[in-house]
């Protein structure tokens, strides 16, 4: 799921870029691409219509791997970015089916105890997605750039479609060998209630789901709840790496793309599945309730480490790589608690995974927004003042935590 969601949403921003479009646009167009897996929960109930949520699963990521195959043939071409951008979004609507279908299974396979249980591993192996994405594509597309074809990796241009298109070839291969392992191990997923059988039903279910969706309690304080908790995640997601790479004179830290690599692939990966780890066992051992605001403050407050390095542009690689670790520990821990909040709390009812999807759709309208405006305003304010709005951007995520209503009971044995 990380792995598409990741390489079209961030490392195409890195990509953009690198080709030479200034930060707006970078953030921007890829910020774009999330707007499938916004609006997911209006073909949720088809998932439900048709064979097994791994029949999906299995379907979409092959159909996933054709289509990063096709992007990487079609950068062959002249004047290839709209047609580039049309196989992107093609992916981003399947890539947020491959996401419903999976969610689905992961819901209805497990019990809210198990589901706690497993959280970290689920947390650890959806962050493993974004470090290798943005860690080890990143770090491969600059050694290619420079080592393979030879050009200066500091100067931002077209001469990157090279180094580029192996990188969509490398994901195309990985993605086909993750179907072909989940048609051994994954398991069904079982169905929903009412589960439809035409598409007609399905678009009455849809409808359905809306509704009771709407009337459950205090549901506004649960939509606020899925849209601000990673408010200034939103903000920071695709600026962070941009301020690694953008040149000391534009206030960035000047990085090359294989030191990015490295310190999101290597300690950043390190971080972000311990603290993923380490949450998931906090979480089961205290419950979601009395955790969920300490989970906000560890996926908020680590943001700050942005600011010092905005100010004082330290060139040791130590500080730098030190204050991306603990950002990304601290995130790992604390977003285990967002996505059980989702499972236990906005899913449960007559359409689950549905409701799921309302949930994460909410979570990547959030996405959507804030990468779209965040290049622009980053362009505007200047990184260190940037970095401080992105700080006052945490306020709203404390307040939904602290007023997060909890109606469903958790289950201690």
């Amino acid at each position: 799921m990380a792995l598409t969601y990741m390489t079209l949403t961030s490392v195409t921003a890195i990509m953009f870029k690198n080709m030479g479009m200034d930060n707006g646009k970078a953030a921007e167009y890829a910020s774009y691409l999330i707007l499938a897996y916004t609006i997911k929960p209006l073909f949720a109930p088809f998932v439900e219509m048709y064979k097994t949520k791994k029949f999906f699963v299995i379907c979409t990521q092959i159909a996933v791997a054709l289509g990063f195959f096709g992007v990487a043939i079609v950068m062959s071409l002249p004047s290839y970015m709209a047609i580039l951008m049309v196989l992107f979004w093609i992916i981003s609507f399947l890539g947020a089916t491959q996401d419903i279908a999976s969610d689905g299974v992961y819901v209805t396979s497990l019990d809210s105890k198990t589901q706690s249980l497993y959280c970290g591993i689920q947390g650890l192996s959806w962050n493993i997605g974004p470090i290798i994405a943005s860690g080890g594509l990143v770090y491969l597309s600059g050694k290619l750039h420079a080592d393979v074809f030879h050009h200066d990796p500091k100067v931002f241009g077209p001469e990157w479609v090279d180094a580029w298109r192996i990188i969509f070839f490398i994901v195309a291969g990985v993605t086909i060998l993750m179907a072909f392992w989940h048609m051994r191990v994954m398991p069904d997923g079982a169905k929903a209630e009412n589960t439809p059988t035409s598409a007609r039903a399905a678009l009455h279910i849809m409808w359905d789901s809306f509704v009771t969706f709407f009337q459950k309690r205090d549901v506004w304080l649960m939509i606020a709840f899925a849209f601000l908790f990673r408010l200034s995640i939103g903000f920071l997601e695709k600026i962070g790496p941009f301020f690694m790479v953008d040149p000391i004179a534009k206030g960035g830290l000047g990085l090359s793309n294989e030191l990015l690599g490295i310190i999101y692939g290597t300690y950043g990966l390190i971080a972000v599945l311990l603290g993923s780890v380490l949450g998931g066992i906090f979480l089961a051992r205290r419950g979601l309730q009395p955790s969920l605001f300490i989970l906000c403050c560890a996926v908020n407050i680590p943001n700050v480490t942005f600011l010092p390095m905005s100010l004082y542009q330290p060139s040791s690689l130590l500080a730098i790589t030190a204050g991306v670790a603990i950002e990304k520990f601290f995130f790992g821990f604390g977003s285990v608690g967002f996505m059980i909040y989702l499972m236990q709390q906005l899913a449960p009812g007559k359409y689950t995974t549905t409701h799921y999807a309302f949930g994460t759709g909410l979570m990547g309208l959030c996405m959507l927004v804030t990468g779209v405006i965040s290049g622009h305003l980053q362009q505007l304010l200047g990184y260190t003042s940037y970095f401080t709005f992105v700080m006052i951007a945490t306020i709203p995520s404390f307040l939904v935590c602290w007023f997060a209503p909890f109606h469903q009971k958790e289950k201690t044995d």
